[in-house]
């Protein structure tokens, strides 16, 4: 609690640390020992992994707190999404570029003024989000003598059915995302044949998911948020059923792509939005507002999905005894490979619509909103 509000201060001060951090991440000393520029390399990305926790959670804790409106709610985290997908996209089109043209032909160099270049940027956007967003759907009476602890907040978080719904599905729906990003260039180096290929699928999956962030706002009037999420998680299961089932056949392949990204696009924009309804149930449930933990705990169920998916990875990769730069690949190798970019990415897409299923917040919510505007009203 502040006067500036509770998620926004984080905006300032992460601001410039996290900015340092990452320019330090990519500038090694040169004249260390190895065993110095190992622990070097641990502190630095430690710390910038610290620090983009600290500009990164206040993203999805503040949602609840700039509208009580759930269609304004998926409006903004669709220009979130729009926002993140051509942040990404920017980087991956312009950070080489500009690593060869700084550094000179010093790839070191070029990383180290890149990295200063974009960490100057990302400062002044955080700058530019702290002075120009305001925390406006919060009670006024709440103050700082009132302060939520971390007990209040994960005994609300136990009474939260439908965020422990939310919670199970964040380790299926990342898991095989990451599971499947990280297999992409092996299987279409070694399964398909073609590393250009590889390139040109992760352009379709960057640019295509922008277009169908875009059409959330219109899809969430009509239909509930579950709803939706379930219709994009089959339109991206029928796209990696499709690129499956094409084998080698490049067009099928382009249009798996093109479908799998399309669901992809409008599923992580619609999840975001979904993010900030069980803060609000919470509160109407046990009174405590858990925005921030509710978002922290989200963050580490995603961390934790990621590095359950990096584990299995290399399991699978061992178990298949695929070569780096080889050639030909054994069958098991192969096997593995799909297993990770297809099999199991498949299956949790599947598991995910198991359990959102049982995810009812929908219904209720309208109810929920109006019993809240009744207690303020009430204490006012």
């Amino acid at each position: 609690h502040t006067r500036w509000g509770k998620s926004r201060p984080y905006f300032l001060w992460g601001a410039i640390p996290f900015a340092i951090f990452a320019y330090l991440a990519f500038s090694v000393p040169t004249g260390w020992t190895s065993s110095m520029k190992l622990v070097y390399c641990y502190a630095t990305y430690i710390g910038l992994s610290f620090m983009y926790t600290v500009v990164n959670i206040p993203m999805a804790s503040i949602l609840p707190a700039l509208s009580n409106d759930a269609q304004e709610r998926t409006n903004l985290a669709t220009v979130r999404q729009f926002f993140a997908f051509l942040g990404a996209s920017l980087v991956s089109a312009s950070a080489l570029h500009l690593v060869s043209t700084l550094g000179k032909g010093d790839e070191a160099a070029g990383f180290r003024w890149v990295m200063l270049l974009f960490g100057i940027i990302s400062s002044l956007i955080f700058f530019f989000t702290f002075f120009q967003v305001r925390e406006i759907n919060v009670d006024e009476e709440d103050t700082l003598d009132q302060k939520t602890t971390l007990k209040d907040a994960l005994r609300s978080l136990a009474h939260n059915g439908p965020w422990k719904i939310f919670a199970l599905n964040i380790l299926f729906m990342w898991g095989g995302y990451f599971l499947q990003t990280g297999a992409m260039v092996y299987y279409y180096t070694a399964v398909i044949g073609s590393q250009a290929l590889s390139v040109q699928i992760a352009t379709i999956l960057s640019i295509v998911p922008v277009l169908s962030n875009l059409l959330v706002p219109f899809f969430a009037k009509r239909m509930q948020k579950r709803t939706l999420f379930l219709i994009s998680s089959a339109i991206q299961l029928v796209g990696l059923l499709i690129i499956w089932m094409g084998g080698l056949q490049v067009g099928w392949i382009y249009l798996g792509a093109v479908l799998s990204g399309f669901g992809y696009g409008m599923k992580n924009s619609i999840y975001f939005s979904m993010q900030a309804d069980p803060v609000d149930y919470g509160i109407w449930k046990t009174g405590v507002d858990t925005a921030g933990s509710l978002s922290a705990v989200n963050g580490f169920l995603g961390k934790v999905a990621q590095a359950l998916a990096g584990g299995l990875s290399g399991l699978l990769i061992a178990w298949g005894g695929y070569v780096g730069g080889a050639q030909i690949q054994t069958e098991n190798a192969l096997l593995a490979i799909r297993i990770m970019y297809l099999y199991i990415p498949m299956l949790c897409i599947v598991l995910s619509m198991f359990t959102m299923s049982f995810y009812k917040l929908d219904a209720i919510y309208p109810q929920i909103m109006e019993d809240l505007e009744k207690r303020k009203f009430k204490e006012e």
